[in-house]
């Protein structure tokens, strides 16, 4: 749990000086030019984690790799994502604590513009919608673990 934490705190800040983002410039992401989101709306960071069934690593990260970054691509192409990241680890840890990937996500806001949501972009990125639901479906028969993580910057000099 501890090497979890300082990871996803690693990666967090890792993201966030790719971004520019510091606590003084709270806005930053939202006041580019270009972006969908308004000078009000703040940039929204989620941690997807991801363990696969042994053996099936290779497999689940070809269809991963087809559709959801595929997807994601395409959300940063209309300014919904801003930035993202795929990690893996570099070495192994315990069962109980072990993940295969984890993707860090910039998002704009917290709510998608119209036609850029997950389920919107794919209908437009998939025309054959049945090989896509037959191929997501194989991804989560591979999946053992999974969870999405609203995540945020703590602010070092006060409360959280």
């Amino acid at each position: 749990m501890r090497l979890n934490t300082r990871f996803s705190i690693t990666a967090l800040a890792l993201v966030m000086f790719t971004l520019g983002i510091t606590t003084a410039r709270p806005g930053a992401l939202a006041q580019q030019p270009g972006t969908v989101a308004s000078a009000t709306s703040k940039p929204v960071i989620i941690e997807w984690v991801y363990r696969t069934k042994y053996g099936y690593k290779d497999e689940w990260w070809r269809i991963f790799k087809k559709y959801q970054l595929a997807i994601l691509e395409r959300q940063k192409q209309l300014g919904y994502v801003k930035e993202f990241t795929v990690y893996a680890p570099s070495l192994h840890t315990s069962e109980d604590s072990r993940w295969d990937y984890r993707v860090i996500i910039v998002r704009a806001s917290q709510d998608a513009p119209p036609g850029q949501s997950e389920s919107e972009v794919a209908k437009q990125l998939f025309t054959d919608q049945e090989a896509f639901t037959r191929d997501e479906n194989r991804r989560w028969e591979l999946t053992t673990n999974h969870w999405d993580l609203p995540i945020h910057a703590v602010k070092l000099d006060g409360p959280e």
